[in-house]
């Protein structure tokens, strides 16, 4: 039978849940989106996961972290086993663990309120904790990270960050009552073994063992100041022992190769594919993170969503002005956040985390400057003091140099029938405006989550938003051209494109939107050409925007659409001083050229297009993928010759990088998966050849 005590936070949570699921229920209809297509087509990438063979080539196939990220890849197979598949059960799995994430959130506030207040009414430190985990619950947000599939790499650390932060404090807990090898194992359990899950499924679960230590000398030791003064005990040497291990040696090998990693990019550069240095990304952070704070402080139903490609880099401390009031500013709140912790735990606590929370991606590392779906583990515990205070969970002065934080009765001591009044008036007031919040940031999540539940009025809303993200841009004309409106995809894209003429997808959009109207212009040809030839990256957009131009040639929708035009464009490309030093987009460029020569019956210059590309990276996959290209178009023995030119230079073969890809390379290996493949291939190929040769004779 329920204690009755936490009958009311029980059926508050429950309450909240069900709000959750009717704000974000419309949204699970959305489609795929971006990053969704490049990393979930390997589910059938060497066919359907219906058995072992396949499903350890799947499961070793991530490229993203030294990892790879396989816990999350796992729990994909949970919505498909094969590709092409539906989205909605992705989002469905998305919600629930989001919901999850709210009950384990949940749970760990009031953890942390019961080990750390002492309570005349545990029932307020219980709504506090389920009102906090409302509040972070219901935010919109974090739409952007539910809803986009490929997020619950975002979702999944954070799951195994509250699990372990509640498994470290059962067994600190354990550990203060004597308990040493009950009080390690739970620790070694959270800290170790949930940061093993975290890092398996995103590598900022690896943050988990310094978010423990954050709690635990800003809050947690605040709370328990009086005892400082007497002698530790064994147990607490143990404690010290294990947090040395699991908690402080983590946290110094996070931070030495943050610093390595600022060093080296600070000396030797990063990528050339971003357009800005790691300086200018230090600079330009204080900034993001400060627009972060406004979106979850003052949230909005609609935000930039995915796109934040137009994002200015500070270039200096007055370039632009808000930069250096930036930087002061997340350094003023770190510090005050620091020195008031005897005074303002839970905000204190509130401030670190999130801060703690953001050191992983938003500092020394060279990734995009801006990303909503970074704020989703970081905030948890931003509104917990604002839910303490609405609940009447307050500080109260405590006699001698240590501040005893207590959950009191707001009864002054001449209680009278004023004071009674006044009271019971202010906690209907905060009830109120609690209600309040909470009613507001479902009604603001329900219309975010109906938006990206309709991909069409969600491209064109975020065009508007972002009226100088190229990205979003063409992302709207490409919407508008599917609904057959190719006029108003050239308007759209004709100023942003003279603006960033380096922008390829922007020149190769107003390409395909004027094409459709029936004629290119020169000048877009000329914009195609310089964009291909400036660009830094243009990503898998190259081979996929020129497949589908290929495939329209034979009848084009408009006659500057043809064999010589794409070829002009591919030799842009091919020029392009940010292409030349990446050998992955020259192998894509000599592949398509390969591709064209084939479509025009040029079989001797395909075959050399398709060596020049194996050459720049020795890959089997790319290969396989070149030969079956020219024996499906009716040249078999250039595809044998093909073969013949991989097995020849093996030497030269690709060698994968650190962590799983190597990982990869064994298990295909062990497997003798290319071999198989390549005689499957070589025998049919042979085959077409011989009665290619039959049928001329």
């Amino acid at each position: 039978m329920l204690n009755r005590s936490i009958i009311l936070p029980f059926c508050a949570l429950l309450a909240l849940l069900l709000i959750a699921i009717t704000a974000y229920a419309s949204g699970l209809y959305g489609s795929f989106l971006f990053d969704d297509f490049g990393n979930l087509p390997i589910l059938g990438a060497t066919g359907p996961i219906d058995n072992w063979p396949t499903f350890w080539r799947y499961i070793t196939s991530g490229t993203a972290d030294p990892t790879g990220r396989p816990l999350t890849l796992l729990t994909f197979l949970i919505d498909a086993r094969n590709w092409p598949a539906h989205p909605y059960p992705f989002k469905r799995t998305n919600l629930i663990l989001h919901l999850i994430n709210g009950v384990l959130l949940a749970l760990l506030l009031r953890r942390l309120g019961r080990d750390t207040f002492k309570a005349v009414d545990l029932r307020r430190i219980d709504l506090a904790a389920v009102m906090g985990a409302g509040f972070w619950l219901v935010h919109p947000l974090f739409v952007s990270t539910t809803l986009y599939i490929v997020q619950r790499e975002a979702m999944l650390p954070a799951s195994f960050t509250l699990l372990g932060l509640l498994a470290w404090l059962q067994g600190r807990r354990a550990m203060k009552r004597g308990h040493r090898l009950g009080g390690s194992l739970w620790i070694a359990l959270g800290l170790g073994g949930c940061t093993l899950l975290g890092v398996l499924s995103k590598a900022n679960g690896i943050l988990l063992p310094t978010l423990a230590l954050v709690v635990e000398y800003v809050l947690l030791r605040v709370g328990a100041m009086r005892r400082t003064l007497t002698p530790p005990t064994r147990p607490d040497r143990v404690y010290k022992r294990v947090m040395l291990l699991l908690a402080w040696l983590p946290t110094a090998l996070v931070t030495a190769y943050l610093l390595q990693q600022g060093w080296s990019g600070l000396t030797r550069g990063i990528s050339s594919v971003r357009p800005w240095t790691l300086g200018q990304r230090l600079l330009t952070e204080p900034r993001v993170l400060l627009d972060y704070l406004d979106l979850l402080w003052l949230p909005r139903p609609f935000t930039p969503g995915l796109f934040n490609d137009h994002i200015q880099a500070s270039t200096s401390l007055w370039s632009p002005t808000t930069t250096l009031p930036s930087l002061l500013a997340i350094m003023t709140m770190i510090v005050a956040a620091w020195l008031l912790r005897h005074r303002w735990p839970a905000a204190a606590l509130a401030t670190l985390f999130y801060f703690v929370g953001q050191s992983l991606e938003s500092s020394t590392i060279a990734l995009e400057l801006y990303f909503e779906h970074r704020n989703y583990l970081p905030a948890m515990l931003m509104f917990w003091p604002l839910a303490l205070w609405l609940c009447d969970v307050r500080l109260q002065p405590a006699v001698g140099p240590a501040v005893a934080l207590v959950a009191t009765e707001t009864i002054p001591v001449e209680a009278s029938a004023t004071s009674v009044s006044a009271r019971f008036v202010r906690n209907k007031a905060k009830l109120a405006l609690a209600m309040l919040i909470l009613s507001g940031l479902a009604l603001m999540t329900h219309a975010r989550a109906s938006l990206w539940g309709n991909s069409h009025d969600q491209a064109l809303l975020w065009a508007r938003l972002n009226p100088d993200s190229p990205r979003a841009q063409a992302n709207a004309a490409q919407t508008e051209l599917n609904d057959g409106q190719p006029a108003r995809a050239v308007s759209r894209l004709l100023a942003p494109l003279t603006k960033a003429p380096d922008q390829v997808q922007l020149a190769l959009n107003l390409f395909g939107a004027q094409c459709q109207l029936g004629r290119i212009d020169p000048s877009t040809l000329n914009a195609s050409r310089l964009a291909l030839s400036t660009t830094r990256d243009p990503g898998t957009l190259l081979v996929s925007w020129f497949e589908r131009a290929m495939e329209q040639v034979a009848n084009p929708p408009c006659p500057q659409l043809s064999f010589a035009t794409l070829s002009s464009l591919l030799e842009a490309a091919l020029a392009n001083p940010y292409l030349a030093s990446n050998p992955g987009r020259q192998q894509d460029i000599h592949y398509l050229q390969g591709r064209l020569a084939l479509m025009q019956g040029d079989a001797d210059t395909a075959l050399a297009e398709f060596n020049r590309a194996l050459d720049l990276q020795v890959r089997t996959s790319m290969a396989l993928k070149q030969a079956a290209l020219l024996g499906s178009s009716g040249f078999p023995q250039q595809g044998l010759s093909h073969l013949d030119h991989l097995e020849a230079e093996p030497q030269q073969g690709y060698s994968p990088g650190f962590g799983m890809p190597r990982i990869h390379d064994w298990v295909l290996q062990h497997q003798q998966y290319w071999p198989k493949e390549l005689a499957r291939l070589r025998a049919t190929l042979r085959d077409d050849a011989t009665h290619q040769k039959h049928t001329a004779e």
